[in-house]
């Protein structure tokens, strides 16, 4: 991981609305958000679940999403019920921005009058893995519940478990249904059966809602272990397309236009692999990839022994793997015309992800196409019209922080919120910037305030830009599958870096005596030959 943050925060900005947020918050202690921000978290949080169609009724009323924030953040007089005034929280008119550690988790546990706001709860469940360990803040919700509410007693009172319940099992849903992978930890999964049996025990009406509950999570739970375990095979039988030519030359008789000569069908199918593969990351995991030592904790930092960011790191694994596809298949051809005939094709299926709203595999080819074992073929790029590939650059140029990117995304966005069909709703962001951004909202502004307060408002600003991304991974593809093309992407084998030099090398000769040597080099190394 550590070598993937690396690779990954190279030279790119952070985004200046996240920095700059940060900044007036340390300046004036409060930031204003627009109504427009606020409404992509309430998109996200507000799909819930009822337990069944016949308690509806008795669960907490959540108000619309764009109501529930006032400026920076949540606001209390929504939830009067509860008095955090010597509570260990601070509020600034009327928003959160900061408390101790063990005042927020109070704030999380519902009781009979009350129960916390949905932004709320994703926002604290969200960031408390800086501080400790989902199954450590479980085991705390759990023992305040039952102590609290006397669910420990025999004789448990009726009338107060069917006050209570469905607001615990309100908030277990809510933690199930959006962090599941927090109870791939058999603590978790222990704590949760423990509190779901009591509330289930306490009165017979509620054991079928724990049950869908538990029955639900072990499903996603199941998915995602299926999911993992075909990207292992994927990966485990991923090899050197210059080994594979050397041993098996006629294994790769195809290449990307005989298997699809529609640059739209392409763009479909790439479309079809970010979806699945983004819908896979949890939300936690943008947080847990930047896990530090909690300066109050004398012990450990969070997540030290644990697969924290599997689905992440796949996921830009993936983007590096599309654009070693598109060099390979650029370099590979001999003759000069093809070659520029496939970096058309590629010009035109980037222009296609860039019409559909898939600006990750856009990204991709555009960096493919600017690798340098491609980017030094100057006969070949001679033959190419390259007044498309010079718009999409524009689109991409990383100047001004990737504005005019930026300026395309809130486009998208925008259109994603007011869209009448699942093709009008996709947005797949550049994820690596989404990732810088995060890492810089992250280390530009403290966890902790200088009385030990957690930094809240912080959090706020986090918690806006995953959900936002909440909202995009959940699209359905609106496209066909195509199981061929989909194979072809995902498992043909691809040029190493030194493979790509080689054949670029053999397809124009070097041009200086540093790229001659080079060449030398590799033909021995890679062919044997000198």
């Amino acid at each position: 991981m550590a070598k993937f943050l690396a690779e990954l925060l190279g030279c790119v900005l952070p985004d200046k609305g996240a920095s700059s947020a940060c900044e007036s918050r340390q300046s004036r202690g409060g930031v204003k958000q627009s109504t427009k921000q606020k409404t992509v978290l309430f998109r996200t949080l507000a799909k819930e679940k009822p337990l069944t169609a016949h308690k509806q009724e008795r669960m907490p009323q959540t108000p619309p999403f764009a109501a529930m924030f006032d400026s920076s953040g949540y606001n209390r007089n929504l939830y009067q019920s509860k008095e955090d005034s010597c509570g260990g929280l601070y509020y600034h008119d009327n928003n959160l921005l900061s408390g101790s550690l063990e005042a927020l988790i109070q704030h999380l546990v519902p009781n009979v009058d009350y129960y916390p706001d949905r932004t709320y709860i994703f926002t604290f469940l969200l960031s408390s893995r800086l501080f400790m360990h989902p199954y450590e803040l479980m085991a705390k919700v759990c023992h305040l519940c039952i102590e609290q509410q006397r669910l420990s007693e025999p004789g448990l009172d009726k009338n107060r478990i069917r006050k209570i319940a469905p607001k615990i099992l309100q908030l277990l849903t809510e933690w199930t249904e959006t962090f599941p992978y927090d109870f791939r930890d058999e603590r978790m999964m222990r704590n949760l059966k423990e509190l779901a049996q009591r509330i289930a025990s306490g009165d017979e009406m509620y054991r079928k809602n724990v049950q869908q509950l538990l029955q639900n999570l072990l499903r996603k739970l199941a998915t995602v272990s299926q999911y993992e375990e075909v990207l292992a095979k994927i990966n485990a039988t991923s090899t050197d397309r210059l080994t594979v030519l050397k041993t098996k030359p006629q294994s790769i008789q195809r290449d990307i236009i005989t298997v699809c000569n529609d640059p739209y069908a392409l763009a479909q199918q790439l479309t079809h692999i970010e979806l699945e593969r983004l819908n896979y990351i949890g939300p936690e995991e943008f947080v847990q990839a930047f896990v530090q030592k909690d300066p109050l904790d004398n012990d450990k930092s969070c997540y030290g022994d644990r697969k924290k960011t599997r689905n992440l790191e796949a996921y830009v694994e993936w983007f590096n793997r599309l654009s070693y596809l598109v060099a390979t298949e650029i370099c590979m051809p001999v003759k000069k015309k093809h070659r520029a005939r496939v970096i058309e094709y590629f010009i035109d299926v980037a222009r296609e992800c860039f019409n559909i709203g898939n600006f990750n595999s856009l990204m991709a080819i555009v960096s493919g196409m600017n690798m340098s074992p491609v980017s030094r073929l100057k006969k070949t790029w001679a033959k190419v019209k390259t007044a498309k590939f010079d718009i999409l650059e524009h689109q991409m140029d990383p100047s001004s922080n990737f504005y005019n990117y930026r300026t395309a995304l809130r486009g998208a966005a925008q259109r994603s919120l007011t869209a009448h069909s699942n093709r009008e709703k996709i947005v797949i962001p550049f994820f690596s910037l989404l990732i810088k951004d995060i890492y810089f909202l992250n280390e530009g502004c403290a966890n902790r305030l200088p009385n030990g307060h957690v930094n809240f408002e912080k959090f706020w600003e986090l918690a806006k830009q995953v959900s936002e991304f909440m909202t995009w991974k959940q699209v359905e593809c609106p496209f066909e599958r195509d199981r061929k093309i989909l194979q072809y992407l995902l498992t043909i084998p691809v040029f190493s870096d030194d493979a790509l030099y080689l054949a670029s090398y053999e397809s124009e000769s070097p041009e200086n005596h540093i790229e001659k040597d080079r060449w030398k080099t590799l033909r021995s190394t890679l062919l044997g030959r000198v």
